[in-house]
């Protein structure tokens, strides 16, 4: 029997029905290209916390942090876990490379224990910069790195695990001297802080936003002089005594 000759054409359609009818998978054909698509699920992808996702299409402004002049105290408690590092200097602008070793301290110090790391702050207001000794004008400058403005007595990490209140306290601690600026340990169900102030011991928020301070009367009646006490009527005594 004389070999049968097969063109180019005949080939690539027999090729063509080979894998048409293959019982393996398309994806472990050579002759194929494995999909990139992603397939359905239910969980969010895990966005990066240190950049944003929109990159530095455009330069962003220095910007001031937030001031809650209203009397806010958003973001001051822990909400998601059992403890929490709060700034408690003054609002500062943390570089994203800053914030992933504070960061990276707290898993090294925990490393081996049952706990859950949230971040409360997010990396994204671009820095641009120019060189060194470069004259002014010419623009803004190129970009740097991303930086999150931290405001003053925002909680910037959050611990939830099966771990003990010291050895959390330790790496909070850790994470603190790896940041710049000042931190204080909080635990969940600690009072809210305005600016400063910590809203507790009968300190509340329609006081805080009075445009002056409530006094006791004994505080009062110490403020006014001795040489006008015997100036003044009973009446006014008793008022200001009153609260």
């Amino acid at each position: 029997m004389k070999p049968r000759l097969v063109d180019s054409l005949q080939l690539c359609s027999i090729r063509g029905s080979i894998l048409h009818h293959s019982p393996f998978p398309t994806s472990l054909s050579p002759f194929t290209r494995p999909s990139t698509s992603r397939t359905f699920t239910t969980t969010p992808q895990a966005s990066n916390w240190l950049a944003p996702k929109r990159g530095h299409t455009q330069k962003n402004r220095k910007g001031r942090c937030r001031v809650p002049t209203g009397g806010s105290t958003r973001g001051t408690t822990v909400v998601w876990g059992d403890w929490g590092i709060r700034m408690r200097d003054h609002d500062r602008r943390i570089s994203s490379q800053q914030l992933a070793t504070g960061a990276e301290a707290i898993k090294k110090r925990l490393r081996g224990e049952r706990y859950r790391l949230y971040t409360r702050v997010a990396a994204n207001t671009g820095v641009y910069t120019s060189g060194n000794e470069v004259r002014m004008g010419k623009g803004k400058g190129s970009f740097d790195y991303w930086a999150a403005r931290v405001a003053v007595s925002q909680i910037v990490f959050e611990i939830k695990g099966d771990c003990h209140e010291q050895v959390v306290r330790d790496a909070m601690r850790l994470a603190g001297n790896k940041m710049p600026g000042l931190y204080e340990f909080v635990k969940k169900g600690d009072p809210p802080v305005m600016g400063l102030t910590k809203v507790e011991a009968g300190v509340t928020l329609s006081d805080m936003k009075r445009p002056r301070i409530k006094l006791p009367a004994d505080v009062k009646a110490k403020r006014i002089p001795a040489s006008t006490l015997g100036n003044l009527p009973a009446a006014s005594l008793s008022a200001a005594a009153s609260p």
